[in-house]
């Protein structure tokens, strides 16, 4: 959608209004940076269909995560309790269909739109918590870091092929074809999840002898979720839990503003074409898959090797992922009209992102292996709040403004939100398994628990 809206929107339309408003304060302001060349005919992308105002656009950007918000939690218990291969199926799956459906529902009214995004958001609230239990039952500790980091950065891999293949289809075949097109591949990659994946080793039909023994000799804490009620007053209580959720909050602030808002400042400022602004929102997500690769082997050997601490690599990792890409939003904004400058910074930001998926992602499972679906579903609810604030604060800026001074109060202000990000979880964070995951009067029975039925897996394969 990100890439969408820019060819969606009627800017003609858009500054027209503004140029009739009465508040000669919000008089619609011509583009801060000078056209790529001189003849002003093909760095503009086509207006759109949709006179829909930065308000509105920041509405259609943000409906999303107002369902996203609310499956969160009901997402990663039912995930625990029961299945997260199957949670994680229906939530593709439906926003495969929805996403299909999405054309219609936008030329129908804005308001259907909404509707529409934000039962995609309902649909996709649960695939992080999913994820989390998934992780936490195949991914032994010395590889967890690796393990953990490239499946998230999966989103990063995706979204290196859908933004540019995005603008391609918007400009050939126009704007729809990304939603039909790229709906059918969510809706085609279900059967292969279905077909391939399972809950754990132990439920894989096909997993060698040694390898299940490998998981059922290492695994240090196997989860025992649908035995243990929450503990909310402990887990509430707890430093290293509050490290996580404002981590996780506060990066999401600064991800957001790139992946969401990244491609509208580049198109309106930059005054980047449709393809050119969606490549180069392209690049810096190819840039974090690699580096991400990079860090993440790194911290395993720099486990392994006794050269840090768990609790010390998490910090190092969310220092890396805060501290380095709120400098890159300054020099961004600084960067004024130099196009090759601000995408160097913009992509060194984005970049350097990659340090989260070693640090506060794997974090959920160092400190409680039992209830890392809650844990995850918890922080990344209240990290949704992003979602809502980032396109409303941005619309609400550029209302009428779009500028190079607003944009650098924007950068400016993700910068300060990254440092206090970096500053909080530097102090209050720790990768030790805390006392509250395995609640005493019912430890030694779990493990007894668990020893039986790795014996009966061990003997039906």
């Amino acid at each position: 959608m990100s890439v969408a809206i820019v060819t969606m929107v009627n800017n003609t339309e858009v500054a027209e209004m503004h140029q009739h408003g009465t508040d000669d304060d919000f008089a619609f302001q011509d583009y801060a940076c000078p056209s790529m060349d001189d003849s002003n005919s093909t760095d503009i992308t086509p207006d759109g269909p949709f006179g829909w105002p930065e308000p509105v656009q920041g509405l259609v950007l943000a409906s999303y995560f107002w369902g996203y918000i609310i499956t969160q939690f009901p997402g990663g218990r039912i995930a625990e309790l029961f299945s997260a291969k199957w949670v994680m199926f229906g939530a593709v799956l439906s926003n495969g269909i929805l996403t299909i459906f999405t054309p219609l529902a936008a030329n129908n009214s804005y308001i259907a739109l909404l509707v529409i995004r934000f039962c995609e958001g309902l649909g996709a609230g649960v695939v992080f918590p999913a994820i989390s239990v998934m992780l936490s039952k195949w991914a032994l500790p010395k590889e967890r870091s690796i393990i953990t980091s490239v499946t998230y950065a999966g989103m990063a891999l995706g979204t290196v092929i859908s933004l540019p293949f995005s603008g391609l289809l918007a400009t050939t075949w126009g704007w729809e074809w990304i939603f039909y097109l790229e709906g059918s591949v969510a809706v085609a990659w279900c059967l292969a999840w279905a077909l391939l994946v399972f809950d754990s080793p132990t439920q894989h039909p096909r997993i060698h002898q040694t390898e299940l023994q490998l998981y059922l000799d290492t695994m240090e804490a196997p989860t025992q979720s649908a035995k243990l009620k929450i503990p909310w007053r402990a887990m509430l209580s707890s430093g290293p839990f509050w490290a996580i959720l404002v981590a996780q909050s506060f990066l999401d602030f600064g991800w957001y503003m790139l992946l969401v808002e990244l491609p509208t400042y580049m198109k309106n400022v930059l005054r980047f074409n449709i393809n050119q602004s969606a490549l180069l929102s392209a690049f810096p997500y190819l840039a974090l898959w690699f580096f991400n690769l990079v860090l993440s082997k790194f911290l395993d050997i720099a486990k392994n090797r006794n050269w840090l601490g768990a609790t010390g690599l998490r910090k190092l990792s969310n220092s890396v992922a805060s501290l380095l890409p709120a400098l890159c939003f300054i020099a961004v904004g600084w960067s004024g009209c130099d196009r090759h400058l601000a995408v160097v910074f913009m992509t060194l930001g984005t970049m350097f992102m990659a340090g989260m998926f070693s640090g506060y992602y794997i974090n959920h499972i160092d400190i409680s292996p039992n209830f890392t679906g809650t844990i995850m579903a918890v922080c990344n609810t209240a990290a949704t709040l992003s979602g809502f604030i980032v396109p409303i604060f941005v619309g609400h800026m550029t209302n009428g403004h779009q500028t190079l001074e607003r944009w650098q109060f924007i950068f400016n202000t993700t910068a300060a939100v990254l440092v206090f990000d970096f500053l909080f979880y530097l102090f209050m964070a720790s990768a030790e398994e805390q006392p509250w995951n395995r609640p005493k009067d019912i430890d030694e029975a779990s493990k007894c628990e668990v020893s039986q039925e790795s014996k009966k897996f061990l003997d039906d394969a």
